[in-house]
């Protein structure tokens, strides 16, 4: 079976009615993405190109550029996130646990949902053994965190034809790497569903400034405009937002402004749900089985 046979198509008019928690009509779901960049291989992502066009190891400014993130721009990002008691699910490489972890340790003690995220930042199609990644991403998580996670984020949302059923049978129950819908999904493993929870390519501010190269208020427009959209829609039927954002990106001084700005902007809506993955997940979940007994 083709992996886009694994999920059919909905037409997004077709869903049925679900009813978000408080009678909200839009769930909004922040992430914030912490990773590890090894410096002795090539960056995953780079903002300076090389010299003469010829890629240079240690590659120093384009690992400088991500580490500035994980000293710097993630503390002002949690502190945005936590003076406005945002949940946040962090979606956090697993070495990161042992690498950084006066960064995880900050996540945990917030009370951050642990969302999986490979076990070093690189794509799925580059891992060797994808069960043994999982499995000590899944380890790694569930030792410094206190509990497993039960949701998952492909490195740059890359799967192979495998992903969704070894995710699955080490106890993913939710998966962001499908951005096809504004509502959930469930999808057949052998190993029982996973639920795609619907993310972003575009709210999202590695896609703004690194791909796009916006300026720097363009994060904050996108993102007004993305939820003015699903906020209306939501007054007929449920809507999820992802809002995805990376501590090399928006956590820098002359962006953070406009993430703040964004953030107040979400916050000072009525009738809208913030929620985790996880969160997102068993609300879809639970949705479906109401709509299946109403039907028997």
């Amino acid at each position: 079976m083709a992996l886009t046979d694994r999920i059919p198509y909905q037409a997004l008019i077709d869903r049925p009615k679900l009813h978000l928690p408080g009678g909200a009509r839009l769930a909004v779901w922040f992430i914030l993405n912490v990773e590890e960049w090894r410096i002795e291989g090539a960056m995953p992502r780079t903002v300076l190109s090389p010299p003469m066009g010829q890629p240079l190891l240690p590659d120093v400014p384009n690992w400088s550029w991500h580490e500035y993130g994980m000293r710097a721009g993630f503390w002002r990002q949690f502190e945005a996130l936590t003076r406005r008691n945002i949940p946040v699910t962090l979606a956090i490489n697993g070495n990161v646990c042992t690498s950084y972890p006066r960064v995880a340790a900050a996540g945990r003690d917030a009370g951050f949902e642990f969302m999986g995220h490979g076990f070093l930042q690189g794509p799925m199609h580059k891992v060797e053994n994808q069960r043994d990644a999982i499995r000590r991403t899944v380890d790694a998580i569930t030792a410094f965190a206190g509990q497993p996670p039960r949701s998952w984020e492909s490195p740059g949302l890359t799967e192979t034809e495998e992903t969704l059923d070894l995710l699955r049978e080490h106890g993913i129950e939710y998966v962001a790497d499908w951005v096809i819908d504004d509502l959930p999904q469930e999808v057949a493993t052998p190993f029982g569903p996973i639920t795609t929870i619907p993310y972003t390519v575009e709210t999202n501010d590695i896609v703004v400034y690194a791909l796009q190269q916006h300026a720097s208020d363009q994060f904050l427009k996108t993102g007004k405009d993305q939820f003015d959209r699903l906020y209306q829609e939501g007054e007929q039927n449920a809507r999820i937002m992802a809002i995805s954002m990376h501590p090399y990106i928006t956590g820098v001084p002359h962006r953070i402004r406009y993430l703040e700005e964004l953030l107040d902007y979400v916050i000072g809506h009525e009738v809208v749900a913030l929620m985790t993955a996880s969160e997102i997940g068993d609300w879809y979940t639970g949705e479906m089985a109401r709509l299946r007994r109403d039907a028997a």
